[in-house]
C-alpha cells in the first residue's frame, strides 16, 4: 500500500463551481508547507549570499543596495512566483503544492499581495507560531494570510472532480447555456452508467435543442453528444 501524502495531516475540501461541478482539494497540511518555505528559504539564503559577494565592492552604496535587494526579495518573492508560475513558488512546486483560491481559481494579485505581506503578523512572535497555530486549528490548515486572502494551499495535480465521467470526445454546447442546464448535463453524465441504455436514450432525446437535433431523432448519438458537453464543461478542451 502507498503512503497517502495527505492522509492524515491533509485534508480534502469539497467546492461546486458555478458549472457546477464539484471538485475535490486536497489541502495541504503544516508538514508539506513547512518543508516548502524551508526550500524557498534556502534559495533566498543563497541568493542573499551571492548578491552580498557581488555589492560588497561598492562600500556603503552597497550596503543600501544590499538592504534593498533583501526587502524586496523577502517580500516579494513569493508574489512574483505565485502570479508567473500557477501559484507556486520553487519550495511549494518541489513540494508539488500551489496556492489557489478558495473557490479553486488561479491565485490572483491581490490576494497573493495580502496573503505574503500579512506574514509579519504569522511570524509572530517568531518562528511563525501564530500561523502554525493557526493552522492547526482551522479546518483547510490556513495561516491569517491565507484566511485574509481567501486562498488555499492545496495539492497540485491532485483537484478533480468528484463524480467520473463516461469516455466521450469534449463537445462544446451550440447555444449558451444557463447554470441549471450546465449543471443537469453534468448531472446527466455523471449518472449515466446507473441507467439502462433505453433511460440514457429517453432522457436524451428531450434535450433536442441543446443538442442541434429538435425531432431527437438520434437518441443514441445524443447520449454520447451530452457525455461530450460535460466534459467540455468541466474544462476538457
Amino acid at each position: 500500500m502507498g503512503f497517502d501524502p495527505y492522509q492524515r495531516l491533509d485534508t480534502v475540501r469539497r467546492i461546486e463551481t458555478p458549472e457546477g461541478v464539484e471538485l475535490e482539494l486536497p489541502v495541504a497540511g503544516p508538514l508539506p508547507r513547512a518543508l516548502a518555505w524551508s526550500v524557498d528559504l534556502l534559495l533566498r539564503m543563497v541568493a542573499y549570499s551571492v548578491a552580498g559577494a557581488i555589492l560588497s565592492v561598492l562600500g556603503d552604496t552597497g550596503t543600501g543596495l544590499f538592504l534593498l535587494f533583501i526587502f524586496f526579495l523577502e517580500w516579494f518573492y513569493p508574489v512574483v512566483f505565485e502570479l508567473a508560475f500557477h501559484g507556486a513558488t520553487p519550495g511549494k512546486s518541489a513540494l508539488g503544492l500551489t496556492v489557489v483560491m478558495a473557490d479553486g481559481t488561479p491565485v490572483t494579485l491581490s490576494a497573493s499581495l495580502l496573503r505574503n505581506l500579512l506574514r509579519f503578523a504569522d511570524l509572530l512572535p517568531s518562528g511563525y507560531l501564530v500561523g502554525l497555530l493557526c493552522m492547526f486549528f482551522d479546518p483547510s490548515f490556513r495561516r491569517l494570510g491565507d484566511m485574509a486572502a481567501g486562498t488555499l494551499v492545496i495539492h497540485r495535480g491532485h483537484a478533480r472532480p468528484s463524480a467520473a465521467l463516461p469516455q466521450a470526445p469534449p463537445l462544446a454546447p451550440q447555444i449558451p447555456l444557463l447554470a441549471e442546464e450546465q449543471r443537469a448535463i453534468i448531472a446527466f453524465a455523471a449518472r449515466s452508467s446507473t441507467w439502462t441504455d433505453g433511460r440514457q436514450q429517453e432522457l436524451a432525446g428531450l434535450l433536442g435543442d441543446l443538442l442541434g437535433d429538435p425531432s431527437g431523432s438520434n437518441s443514441t448519438l445524443a447520449v454520447r453528444k451530452l457525455c461530450g458537453m460535460a466534459r467540455w464543461l468541466q474544462g476538457e478542451r
